[in-house]
C-alpha cells in the first residue's frame, strides 16, 4: 500500500500549500452520472517532487485506488478505531482514486470519481477528499491508518429534481471553521494564486443559473464557475449553486 502512504503525504502538502481544484459533474436524465473532484498538481511537482517522490524511489505511478476494497483489506484495524473514525472512513466507501505521478515529467494529477444513481449519493465528497489524506501511517501506532486532524466544519449537499439542481454548502461547526478561517492568515500568500472550479454536464440545456459569472458551452447543457480557493476557504456558499433546466 505504497500508494496510499504517497497520497496521503501528497494530499497533506496539497491542502497546506497550494489548490487548483476541478469539481466536474456529469448528470443523466434519470438522475445517475459521475462526480469527479480533480487535482492537478504539476506545478507543485515541479517545486518539491523529489521530496515528495523520495520514499517511492522516485518511481513513475499511475495507479487506481478502490477505497472500497482497501477499507475491507484493512478492516480488522479499522474495527479497533472509534465510531468517529470509522464514519471518516466510511464516507470514502463509494470513491475511486486514479493518480499519477512522474518525476521526469513533472507531472502530478488526482481525479477522485464515483458512480451514482442519484446525486445525493455523493454529497460532501471534498470533505471526502481529505478524509483520503488522513490513510497515512500512524507512528504511534503501527500500521493502523492514521485519522487525527481537524474534523470537517462544513458540508455540502446536491439535488437534482429533473428539472432543477442545486449545490448547496453549510457551515456545521461555527467554532471549527472560525478556527480554520483564522488559520489561513498564513497561507494566503501562497492560496493567492489557487482556485474552485466547477463545471457541470446537465442533460438539457440551461435556462438559468445563479451563478452571475458562470459561463456556458456552445450547446449550452455545461457550465462552468470558477472561484478563488481562498474566497472558498472563507465563505463556502459562494458556490451554492441554483439551475433550471429546459423542458
Amino acid at each position: 500500500m505504497k500508494q496510499i502512504h504517497l497520497l496521503a503525504t501528497v494530499l497533506v502538502v496539497v491542502f497546506a500549500v497550494s489548490c487548483n481544484f476541478t469539481e466536474e459533474m456529469t448528470i443523466k436524465e434519470d438522475g445517475s452520472g459521475r462526480l469527479s473532484i480533480n487535482f492537478d498538481g504539476s506545478e507543485l511537482m515541479g517545486m518539491a517532487g523529489d521530496e515528495i517522490m523520495k520514499n517511492n524511489k522516485e518511481k513513475p505511478i499511475d495507479s487506481l485506488i478502490s477505497f472500497k476494497d482497501m477499507l475491507e483489506e484493512k478492516k480488522d484495524s479499522i474495527s479497533q478505531l472509534s465510531p468517529e473514525d470509522q464514519a471518516k472512513l466510511k464516507k470514502l466507501e463509494p470513491f475511486k482514486m486514479h493518480m499519477v505521478m512522474n518525476p521526469e515529467t513533472k507531472e502530478m494529477k488526482f481525479d477522485l470519481f464515483s458512480d451514482f444513481k442519484d446525486v445525493n449519493e455523493v454529497n460532501d465528497a471534498f470533505n471526502a477528499f481529505q478524509s483520503a489524506s488522513l490513510l497515512g501511517p500512524n507512528n504511534d501506532q503501527g500500521n493502523q491508518p492514521k485519522l487525527g486532524g481537524d474534523a470537517p466544519t462544513t458540508e455540502v449537499s446536491y439535488n437534482f429534481t429533473g428539472r432543477t439542481f442545486s449545490r448547496t454548502a453549510k457551515i456545521i461547526d461555527e467554532e471549527l471553521f472560525k478556527q480554520s478561517v483564522d488559520s489561513l492568515q498564513g497561507a494566503e500568500m501562497f492560496l493567492s494564486g489557487s482556485t474552485y472550479t466547477l463545471k457541470y454536464h446537465f442533460p438539457k440545456r440551461v435556462k438559468s443559473a445563479s451563478a452571475e459569472g458562470a459561463t456556458f458551452s456552445a450547446d449550452g447543457k455545461t457550465l462552468i464557475y470558477e472561484v478563488k480557493f481562498l474566497d472558498l476557504m472563507k465563505d463556502p456558499s459562494v458556490l451554492d449553486l441554483e439551475v433550471e433546466l429546459e423542458n
